[in-house]
């Protein structure tokens, strides 16, 4: 299946929270880009779920959004790291709080 996204992405590790009601399920990012995000979890929210996320860019600067589920795969948890995607890819609908941060780091990858 072809890529739809002509965004590029780039591939950077952090950690986050994310859940429906509130950032509770811990996981991380496996490629991020301005407008969305892959994240690596067996814990997956179903298609077109709205999620809340806390992204920690640093131990003291955590960018919180809003994100859609575009899509997802699940796999038992033991596969997680075996899996290529295992997760699911998220575009961000709305910054709470660090959006500056975000598109900084987002600008600083795509520089490299």
């Amino acid at each position: 299946m072809a890529d739809k996204r002509n965004i590029r992405r780039h591939r950077k590790r952090l950690t986050l929270k994310f859940g429906l009601q509130e950032s509770d399920r811990f996981a991380f990012t496996e490629d991020i880009s301005h407008q969305g995000m892959f994240i690596k979890t067996a814990n997956v929210a179903p298609p077109g779920s709205k999620i809340k996320i806390d992204l920690a860019l640093s131990e003291e600067n955590i960018v919180t959004l809003e994100a859609r589920v575009m899509w997802a795969k699940k796999v038992p948890a033991n596969m997680v790291r075996l899996v290529k995607k295992s997760g699911m890819g998220v575009r961000i609908t709305r910054f709470v709080a660090g959006e500056d941060s975000y598109n900084m780091l987002c600008e600083e990858l795509h520089a490299r």
